[in-house]
């Protein structure tokens, strides 16, 4: 019933917020990086929240952690509502964050205290420095999926494999009690989609999820993360969660890498994005959402399955490590790359067209 009334909210909701947004300015203006047509509105990480917050209190009437949860997530989503109205500046932005984080962190003592067995010597103990790495953990989640935010429908169909992967990963690790948060959050995203992604028929107006969703997104993403991976009924490993937000968390930390090699400030705005990179060489928009959700797909399903045979976490964070170095290095020689891509293409329309 929960999730029906996710669903059903989030998609109520959207049609009384839409003319709202016009008439105060919430809404998203094309310009040099934002390719789209007219002025879209930015009520989709309102309504997302709204769901949220409505099926939570429905299926959690008395749990202080969710209400807890509910508190963080409203104020990094009255957070982005401000970023997308004045576009505030990243120190003030970063500054919230980490308040915010630290509702996580002191309300309910949930941190990443233990990082697991990853080098073989046993379980890697962070002790009251797991406080601070996990303000930071917040942080790169809310920004890894903000990033991700450039095309229709990626940050939300991104967070549907992260927030469905972790169900799963709940239900197999038989913690059955928090298998119900992630799956609100997924019924809660499923409208925003239907609208982003103008996938009801007519005419009807697309809308964005604004920083309030994608900021929404990566806090509810880590704040799952530490609850599945930490204390006496941890659900899975650690090194696991990297797999399921593998796609953001290596898209993030590759852009920031080559921007801090140009000198330019890691938060600068630009179009070196995995999609834009997609697009560059010649995919759509939806056919690089397709790509890349489809890697990102693969790539939770080796995180469970590694989980359900225990493959060693080592072995797993190695494997993760080269891969992202891969992925750097492909990033970095990105024009060669798009280049080649392009010339393949070519090559592949070529063919079609001498066998018609």
């Amino acid at each position: 019933m929960e999730f029906l009334t996710a669903l059903l909210t989030t998609l109520i909701i959207i049609p009384f917020l839409k003319p709202i947004a016009d008439k105060v300015g919430l809404v998203d203006l094309p310009n040099a990086r934002k390719h789209h047509n007219g002025a879209v509105p930015l009520v989709g990480g309102i309504a997302i929240f709204l769901g949220t917050m409505t099926a939570c209190m429905m299926a959690f009437p008395n749990d202080n952690l969710i209400q807890l949860f509910l508190i963080s997530a409203g104020l990094i989503v009255l957070l982005g509502v401000m970023d997308d109205y004045h576009d505030l500046s990243v120190k003030l932005r970063i500054i919230a964050q980490i308040l915010i984080a630290c509702i996580l962190v002191y309300g309910e003592q949930a941190y990443l205290a233990n990082l697991g067995n990853l080098f073989g010597f046993g379980d890697v103990y962070l002790g009251t420095i797991g406080t601070l790495f996990t303000i930071i953990a917040v942080i790169a989640a809310i920004n890894a999926f903000n990033m991700t935010d450039g095309i229709d429908g990626l940050a939300g169909s991104l967070a549907l494999t992260t927030f469905g992967s972790s169900a799963i990963l709940f239900y197999l690790g038989n913690n059955s009690e928090h298998v119900t948060l992630p799956l609100i959050i997924a019924f809660s995203v499923i409208p925003f989609l239907l609208f982003n992604l103008s996938l009801f028929p007519g005419n009807i107006r697309k809308i964005f999820m604004g920083d309030a969703g994608s900021m929404f997104i990566g806090l509810s993403v880590i704040w799952i993360l530490v609850i599945g991976t930490q204390g006496e009924n941890a659900a899975f490993r650690p090194v696991t969660a990297l797999w399921i937000i593998a796609i953001p968390l290596m898209d993030m930390a590759a852009i920031m890498y080559r921007r801090i090699r140009k000198g330019q400030s890691p938060f600068k705005p630009d179009r070196d994005h995995l999609h834009h990179i997609f697009m560059r060489a010649g995919f759509t928009a939806r056919q690089s959402l397709m790509i890349i959700c489809t890697a990102s797909v693969m790539l939770s399903l080796v995180g469970i399955i590694s989980e359900i045979y225990q493959w060693p976490e080592p072995l797993m964070l190695v494997l993760f490590i080269a891969m992202f170095l891969a992925y750097n290095h492909a990033i970095v020689h990105v024009w060669k790359l798009v280049k080649r891509i392009r010339v393949l293409r070519r090559a592949s329309k070529l063919k079609k067209i001498r066998l018609a």
